[in-house]
């Protein structure tokens, strides 16, 4: 349950109505709708738009199954914004502490800022009806698995497939609030000097259990409120993604390659785990991210050679001087960080795994032949997703014979047939996943 502030502004309602139908409706990306609505929303709401629409598809599929039972007939498409109306205000009903009558007010107000006055009498009887009827929808409903796991059938179905037995806990921490993780920069002070400056600032935090350069916030912070942010003694990331660089283990005037790198985390890492690092050369296929690339590395004060192209073409970009190290965090379903991206819910379909998984493929065999004999690659995803994960890796290595996959035995996480497989943590870790591969 979350306190939330004034809920009575029918624009905010509106604002997230729209931002969510332009995901649900149109399969626009939340980084994409919900900015594009904000502007709509006075700044003091703007907190409460965004826990709206990160809630409300977080929930997404659950909260459209209850819409589904309760009413007569589907919405037309057309009225895509209504039934997000809708799922939102039932998103506050269950799960925020805004007093059931103004959540409904708020809803029924929301209508005519929509232009659909007409909706007033069906939004505020179908809102009450939920909360006359929510235990024998419980009961109702209680098989269908959207509404049991607030994800979509297709999915929990690979889920159980995959991980029978941690399906359930999985998709119980999809659902939860994503923790705030820092990652210490060794180049300018240390884990333990870091915690005494946030304890001074009234931040509670606490060591991670396997990142020794990480730090989990007690509660989400702004990064303005961090100290000494801006002067790079800190950068947001994931327990699990923080390991992806000692894995790696760059060495003093090696050629390192990080493919795929926006928006960056893993490029500063590298650079602050090993700054003698002859070379890093960083790519990504899309210009714009890896400007923000250049602005994580620059407020770091690391440096590194960017490349906008994509990284399989290894024609159009490589000059042919081997890398040493090469990490390839491969684009995937992003399944193990669906809590951070819930709008992936609704977004990604099942042929999907399919394609990415011929992407992966295709990027790892042409990496390979940059890689220096002696040479290590990791790949690495944020899928949970064993199409992606062990089946592109060992698919690879079968029709090589240059391949060593090196075991990792002493690394959290569950151990699979080619590398370590993360699963969402309730309070910790993403879900994520790494294989290290030698050239022989």
């Amino acid at each position: 349950m979350t306190d939330a502030p004034d809920p009575r502004a029918p624009d905010l309602r509106t604002a997230a109505a729209r931002a969510i139908a332009a995901v649900a409706q149109r399969g626009q990306s939340l980084g994409t709708a919900l900015p594009a609505q904000a502007s709509a929303v006075a700044a003091r709401d703007r907190p409460l738009l965004h826990e709206l629409c990160y809630g409300t598809l977080r929930w997404h599929p659950r909260l459209a199954a209850i819409i589904a039972r309760l009413m007569a007939k589907p919405l037309k498409e057309r009225d895509a914004d209504l039934h997000a109306l809708i799922a939102c205000a039932l998103y506050q009903l269950e799960h925020t502490r805004v007093p059931p009558h103004a959540a409904i007010h708020a809803a029924v107000a929301a209508c005519a800022a929509l232009g659909k006055p007409w909706a007033k009498g069906l939004v505020n009887a179908l809102l009450r009806r939920f909360q006359r009827e929510r235990a024998p929808l419980d009961i109702a409903l209680a098989t269908d698995t959207s509404y049991r796991t607030a994800h979509p059938p297709w999915l929990a179905e690979a889920f159980r497939h995959d991980w029978p037995e941690q399906a359930e806990a999985l998709m119980a921490a999809n659902n939860d609030r994503a923790p705030m993780t820092l990652r210490v920069n060794r180049a300018r002070g240390t884990r333990t000097a870091y915690l005494e400056q946030l304890a001074a600032a009234g931040i509670p935090a606490a060591p991670t259990a396997h990142s020794p350069d990480g730090i989990r916030l007690a509660t989400p912070r702004a990064v303005s409120e961090l100290p000494g942010f801006d002067a790079g003694l800190v950068s947001v990331q994931d327990e699990a993604a923080q390991l992806c660089a000692p894995l790696l283990a760059p060495r003093p005037g090696q050629r390192v390659l990080d493919a795929c790198c926006a928006p960056g985390g893993k490029t500063g890492h590298l650079l602050e785990l090993e700054p003698g690092i002859g070379e890093l050369v960083a790519i990504d296929s899309d210009a714009e991210r890896l400007q923000r690339v250049a602005e994580n590395l620059a407020r770091l004060g690391v440096h590194a050679r960017l490349l906008a192209a994509d990284a399989g073409a290894t024609a159009d970009w490589w000059d042919g001087a081997p890398f040493d190290r090469i990490l390839l965090d491969a684009p995937c379903s992003a399944t193990g960080v669906l809590r951070r991206h819930p709008d992936i819910k609704l977004l990604r379909r099942a042929d999907d795994i399919v394609t990415l998984a011929a992407t992966q493929a295709r990027l790892l065999a042409g990496l390979w032949e940059t890689l220096a004999p002696g040479g290590l690659l990791l790949y690495a995803t944020c899928s949970v997703l064993r199409a992606e994960n062990d089946a592109v890796v060992t698919a690879f290595a079968a029709t090589r014979s240059d391949v060593q996959i090196r075991p990792l035995p002493h690394h959290p996480g569950l151990a699979t047939t080619a590398g370590r497989q993360w699963l969402p943590a309730a309070t910790g870790n993403d879900g994520f996943y790494y294989a290290l591969l030698e050239r022989l």
